[in-house]
C-alpha cells in the first residue's frame, strides 16, 4: 500500500514516521530511507556486452555471423502504439504464440516457414510484413504432422505429412492447393525437396525397422502423378537406411541423408547414382546422427548432425570446409541440444531448428574482410 502513495503523501508520511523516534534512531532511519529512495533511481550496474558469435572463431576470417533467433510472434509482428492502447482499453492480454517442436525450417522472400509437429502447423515469420500466421490448422489443407517442408520459387509450399501420408501443398499465404501421394503409396513421407525448374518433387520416405519402403519417391508437380522412386533398402550404392531429409543443388543434383547408414548420398538428376561421402565417427567430417541438409547458392552442404549439435558445411564433392555451432546446455546462440532441419535463403542466410530449445537460429553470411558487425 505504501508502495502506491504519491510522492507527496510519501513524503509526510517519511516526516511523521520520523517524528516520532528519538533523535539517534531518526538520523539512522532517515540514512536507510534515502539510500532506499535514491537506490531505485540509481543506473544499473553494467553488464557485458553481446558479442553475436562468428564462425569460424578468430583468429580464422569469419564466414558467418549469428544474426537473430525466432521464438514467438512477437519477434516479427509490429505491436504499435494503438494496438498497445485497445489491449489497455478493452483489458485483453497479450496474445503470445511460439514454437512447440519445431522440425524442418524454409526461407523464402523474407519468410519463414516451420513445421511444428505438436501444435500440427507451419508457424510464418514474416520478416519484412511484422506478422506471423499459421498454414494447416483448418480444413481443407489441415495438417496432422508435419515435417519436412520445400518452398518452389513462385512460393508454393509443400509440406511432407508424416501421419496422412502425403504431401499437402498451399500458397504462399497458406491457401490450400492440392494433396500429393496417398497411403497406398507412401509410408513414412519425412521430407521434400523440388528440382531447380520446381517440376519434381522429391519425396523422402524414410520407411521404419519392419518395412522396405526406405526410398525416395518422384512426383510430377504439375499432375501430382508419381513418376518414378530412386532406391531401396540396403547399404550398398544408392541404397537406403532410414533415409530422412534431402535437398537439391543448383546444379540438379539430389543429396540424401542415409541416416542409418550414416553418409550423404548423391544422385543426378535421372536418378542415377553419383558418389556418397560420410561414415560413422566423432571426428569432423563423420556423421553421428545426421538429419537436415540444405544447399546454397554455390551449391555447398549443410548438414546437420543431432548428436554433435552443429552444422557441418561440405563443399559439392563432400569435402569438409568448416563447421557452425556446438553442443550446449544454455540455448544461447550457436548452443544446441537436438537440432533438426535446416534452410540456406538465396541471400546465404542459414536457418537452423533446434527441437529441444524450441527456436530458429539465424546466421548472416560476410564477404572476406567484412567486419561481423557490418549489416
Amino acid at each position: 500500500m505504501r508502495g502506491n502513495l504519491i510522492p507527496g503523501r510519501r513524503t509526510m508520511f517519511v516526516n511523521a514516521a520520523l517524528a516520532r523516534l528519538t533523535p539517534h534512531a531518526s538520523r539512522l532511519t532517515l540514512a536507510i530511507v534515502i539510500g532506499l529512495l535514491v537506490g531505485c533511481a540509481s543506473a544499473p550496474e553494467p553488464r557485458d556486452e553481446f558479442v553475436p558469435p562468428v564462425y569460424p572463431p578468430p583468429p580464422a576470417e569469419p564466414r558467418f555471423v549469428y544474426e537473430r533467433t525466432l521464438l514467438y510472434n512477437e519477434d516479427v509482428e509490429e505491436v504499435t502504439s494503438g494496438m498497445r492502447l485497445k489491449r489497455f482499453a478493452l483489458g485483453e492480454a497479450r496474445k503470445l504464440m511460439g514454437l512447440v517442436k519445431p522440425f524442418d525450417v524454409a526461407a523464402h522472400a523474407g519468410r519463414v516457414y516451420v513445421s511444428d509437429t505438436v501444435q500440427r502447423t507451419v508457424m510464418v515469420f514474416d520478416i519484412p510484413g511484422k506478422r506471423f500466421f499459421q498454414i494447416g490448422a483448418e480444413k481443407p489443407g489441415r495438417l496432422s504432422k508435419p515435417m519436412g517442408i520445400a518452398i518452389a520459387a513462385d512460393g508454393t509450399l509443400y509440406v511432407a505429412d508424416i501421419s496422412e501420408r502425403r504431401v499437402m501443398v498451399y500458397d504462399a499465404d497458406g491457401g490450400f492447393l492440392r494433396a500429393i501421394g496417398d497411403r497406398e503409396l507412401l509410408q513414412r513421407p519425412s521430407d521434400v525437396a523440388l528440382t531447380p525448374d520446381g517440376a519434381r518433387l522429391y519425396v523422402v520416405d524414410t520407411g521404419g525397422v519392419d518395412s522396405a519402403e526406405h526410398t525416395v519417391h518422384v512426383f510430377d508437380t504439375r499432375s501430382g502423378a508419381a513418376v518414378g522412386r530412386i532406391g531401396a533398402r540396403g547399404a550398398g550404392d544408392g541404397e537406403f537406411n532410414l533415409p530422412l531429409q534431402a535437398a537439391v543443388a543448383p546444379d540438379g543434383t539430389l543429396y540424401v541423408v542415409d541416416s542409418g547408414n550414416f553418409r550423404i548420398e548423391a544422385f543426378d538428376g535421372d536418378g542415377r547414382y553419383r558418389f556418397s561421402f560420410g561414415s560413422v565417427g566423432r571426428f569432423p567430417g563423420q556423421f553421428a546422427r545426421p538429419k537436415g541438409i540444405a544447399i546454397d547458392a554455390a551449391g555447398n552442404l549443410y548438414v546437420v548432425d543431432t548428436a554433435f549439435g552443429n552444422i557441418q558445411i561440405f563443399d559439392p564433392a563432400g569435402q569438409l570446409l568448416m563447421f557452425i555451432g556446438e553442443r550446449g546446455q544454455s540455448g544461447a546462440p550457436g548452443k544446441y541440444m537436438l537440432p533438426a532441419g535446416i534452410d540456406v535463403d538465396s541471400d546465404g542466410r542459414i536457418y537452423v531448428v533446434d527441437q529441444f530449445f524450441r527456436k530458429v537460429d539465424i546466421y548472416r553470411p560476410l564477404t572476406p574482410g567484412q567486419h561481423a558487425a557490418t549489416p
